[in-house]
């Protein structure tokens, strides 16, 4: 049977008049199944008086990027010439707050692995294992803006992450709706990232549609050929950009996927992940072995996917995690940054202990502001080279007002503690790591000293986003933390 498209109504091929052809900005290819892709932006997106208008059509999107373990408040003291280096090319995009505190968020008989990374991006203290306090930054963002939903054709949250410490939810999930409830089903294999965000092909139809199960591309390749083609409404530019954007996503799936694909013109795979997930990545809370090259792969993977999500406008909410908060992982491995060597990872050989005891953890909990702590700064260096990475892929793309996506986008970055010690909640719940993104021009960029309550940091991130919500009880007299604010 043949099927037939018709371009999206809202796209038009240059008429009599001469007058530059149109694209809807929200022009998605639609195939079978549940696959939705988008177009990247293109000129015709857009009227030739917006291309580096700060009035272009930018739209609102909020992120959470957490990272286990955290890095102790001393350690932040040396800003970009310590383990936050990796950050450095990105100085001038981030505004690092020091001293932040989020002692509100003790819960009695716990630990900060689990109160801290509960209180990342709500300010609020859990609400047993499976909850939050309350709703977390990306969601009250979302609701001011879209009371009614998401547009047609988006993911409403993507919640992901490369992790494997799986007890207690808010170790890993760092969204949630007003009722502290999880904003959306977590993913945690790349392939499953692809199949949320791209959707997959329904072979319950027959033989027409198991033709086209090796990728959801084929899908829309009647759409593709019409956009690429000569009767297209778009210029020779914009029809090599669709061309080579769908050729990107087929790269991805084919990646994700891990599987041999039957266009002979694909990139070579990387081998297999061999990675655990899901319950056979905590056996028992005892942690598990781990090639630092192994990680960085499928984080990198993760973030590549995450990041196109974006790109194509897929998705403007949700949260990404690399390492769950209280992460046990035995690292082993040369660790490398800018070609130059860091460290050599070897942490149950180091330490002199098997089991939960011989995991990277334990750098964290023998913390000593009096020492070099050597191989705690190597895994905390480690852990900003991979968010570097995330956020440099959104610094990649510029819009129609002249900025990047990093720019113009809310990225709340944070983790769990300030001290890994459990010897001082006070001291373990203050001065813990946040950075955030300019947010279209609404923050500043730079380095900060806030010594304040998270709950403040975060209200006053709300109302320059122009949310009427805020966190935390509604009796509470907060104060406006204006040296964050441009």
């Amino acid at each position: 049977m043949t099927r037939r498209f018709h371009p999206d109504a809202s796209t038009h091929a240059a008429g009599a008049n001469g007058k530059q052809p149109t694209v809807s900005r929200r022009t998605l290819l639609r195939g079978l199944g549940a696959v939705t892709i988008g177009l990247p932006l293109l000129e015709e997106m857009m009227v030739s008086s917006a291309l580096a208008s700060p009035a272009a059509d930018v739209p609102t999107r909020a992120f959470n990027v957490f990272f286990g373990l955290g890095i102790p408040a001393p350690l932040q003291e040396e800003v970009l010439d310590g383990v936050l280096e990796p950050l450095k090319p990105l100085a001038d995009k981030l505004l690092i707050m020091r001293g932040v505190d989020q002692t509100r968020a003790d819960e009695s008989g716990i630990n900060a692995h689990f109160d801290g990374a509960s209180a990342a991006f709500t300010a609020e203290p859990p609400d047993g294992e499976a909850k939050a306090g309350g709703p977390s930054l990306d969601q009250v963002i979302r609701r001011e803006q879209h009371p009614d939903g998401m547009p047609p054709g988006m993911v409403p949250t993507l919640v992901a992450g490369t992790f494997f410490r799986r007890s207690r939810v808010s170790r890993y999930v760092h969204s949630y709706n007003p009722d502290g409830t999880v904003a959306a089903t977590m993913q945690e294999k790349p392939r499953d990232v692809f199949e949320r965000v791209f959707g997959t092909v329904d072979q319950s139809q027959g033989a027409d549609q198991r033709r086209i199960d090796r990728s959801v591309l084929d899908s829309v390749v009647e759409q593709y050929k019409f956009y690429t083609g000569a009767n297209s409404p778009l210029g020779a530019a914009s029809r090599g950009r669709v061309a080579d954007h769908l050729e990107r996503i087929r790269e991805y799936e084919t990646r994700a996927f891990a599987s041999q694909s039957h266009d002979p013109r694909a990139p070579q795979l990387p081998a297999p992940s061999e990675l655990r997930h899901g319950g056979a990545a905590d056996p028992g809370g005892e942690g598990i072995d781990m090639h630092i090259d192994d990680l960085s792969r499928e984080w990198r993977l993760m973030a590549d996917l995450y990041a196109l999500a974006i790109q194509m406008d897929r998705v403007r909410f949700g949260s990404l995690t690399f390492l769950a908060a209280g992460e046990r992982l035995r690292m082993t491995g040369q660790y490398k940054y800018n070609e130059r060597l860091v460290y050599e990872f070897n942490d149950e050989k180091e330490l002199g202990k098997s089991g939960s005891a011989g995991c990277s953890h334990e750098w964290w909990h023998q913390f000593n502001p009096g020492k070099q702590n050597v191989q705690l700064r190597a895994h905390a260096h480690m852990k900003m080279r991979e968010v570097a990475y995330f956020l440099k892929r959104l610094d990649e793309t510029v819009e129609g007002n002249g900025k990047t996506i990093l720019e113009n986008s809310c990225l709340t970055i944070s983790t769990e503690s300030g001290d890994g010690r459990h010897n001082d909640v006070k001291r373990e719940l203050s001065g813990v790591f946040h950075a955030i993104t300019p947010a279209n021009g609404r923050f500043k960029t730079g380095i900060v000293d806030v010594g304040c309550e998270g709950l403040d940091v975060y209200n006053t991130m709300l109302a320059a986003m122009g949310s009427k919500r805020q966190l935390g009880p509604a009796k509470r007299q907060g104060k406006s933390v204006d040296a964050i604010r441009a």
